[in-house]
């Protein structure tokens, strides 16, 4: 691995270009000032992954990392900073997702941003209050279809990971399930534990402690492949639903142009921070799997999302203006 003396040398140039030069012409390697990281509410996922990440960059970059909590602001103020890497966002599907959800979006998120690292990844799990008789996903799949519009799933606001991924599961599973929306995911998670209705797909940090005590029942997680999270539970898709995959997941991004540089110092810190066993345990307890890939892969994940999710929000006519 390039080693942070080096990336800084390669970055003189592009540095010059971004950051300036001093009285004497030198350039000045980035980062020369603070970094932010503009990210969602406080006490939120994306706000303890920036605060993770913005104290490891702090110790290893030698500059400081400060987050910035803005909420659903936060998108449009990275997208609309300069090129230069020091405007930084942290967070999940709704910014990519927002030009399908609303209907003044101020920023493009594939033009107006860059890539920078696809931080961590989590399933939601497929839950069941206990008074529901089905085991599996085969169950609810052919209770669903023997009793359409009887049973019930409760989500979050519309758009959240909840609500798209029921919606994913009954075009997929053509099965006629009714939504019940709740302002947030912990009043829904509350509902189904109250038994007020059926189903909930809910984040697997919020469900978890409630199937281990046995009063919610878990059927499936909804990845691709099986979660370290929730050891012993199948994937909806191989549980009766080939090919269905809803995730929640945490990227970083930068705004658009920045230069490539910049991001692969960014990238190379942040790699190196999710890789740091401790990081992981923490990010794993808070009920999510750390990744750090390439800015590249991170472009084709967000890229995939807003083709399949994009295309199941324009036909149910999901909004959240």
């Amino acid at each position: 691995m390039m080693t942070l003396k080096r990336l800084r040398l390669a970055l003189l140039f592009v540095s010059a270009l971004v950051a300036g030069s001093g009285a004497n012409g030198a350039a000045r390697p980035y980062p020369e000032k603070p970094v932010r990281i503009v990210t969602s509410e406080p006490g939120s996922g994306n706000d303890l992954t920036s605060r993770i990440l913005a104290h490891e960059l702090t110790i290893s970059v030698g500059q400081n990392f400060i987050v910035d909590n803005r909420g659903i602001m936060a998108g449009e103020i990275a997208a609309k900073s300069p090129p230069d890497g020091y405007n930084l966002v942290c967070y999940g599907s709704p910014l990519w997702l927002a030009p399908f959800l609303r209907s003044s979006v101020a920023y493009d998120p594939v033009r107006n941003l860059t890539p920078v690292i696809l931080a961590t990844t989590s399933p939601n799990i497929v839950v069941v209050h206990p008074a529901v008789a089905v085991k599996s996903i085969h169950e609810l799949v052919a209770a669903a279809t023997a009793r359409p519009g009887e049973l019930n799933y409760a989500s979050g606001s519309a758009g959240s990971s909840s609500h798209l991924a029921g919606e994913l599961f009954k075009s997929m599973a053509q099965v006629d399930i009714l939504r019940v929306a709740y302002r947030g995911t912990g009043p829904a998670l509350n509902a189904l534990l109250a038994a007020q209705v059926h189903i909930m797909f809910s984040i697997a940090a919020s469900a978890l402690p409630f199937i281990q005590t046995g009063k919610l029942k878990g059927l499936a997680v909804t990845s691709a492949k099986r979660s370290a999270l929730a050891p012993g539970l199948p994937t909806v898709a191989e549980s009766g639903l080939p090919g269905y995959e809803a995730t929640s997941i945490q990227g970083i991004f930068a705004a658009g142009g920045t230069p490539a540089a910049v991001v692969h110092l960014l990238n190379s810190e942040m790699k190196r921070a999710l890789q740091k066993p401790e990081i992981k345990a923490r990010l794993f307890n808070s009920g999510v799997e750390t990744v750090g890939s390439t800015p590249e892969e991170l472009r084709v994940t967000v890229k995939t999302e807003m083709d399949k999710l994009g295309k199941l929000i324009v036909e149910k006519g999901i909004r959240n203006d």
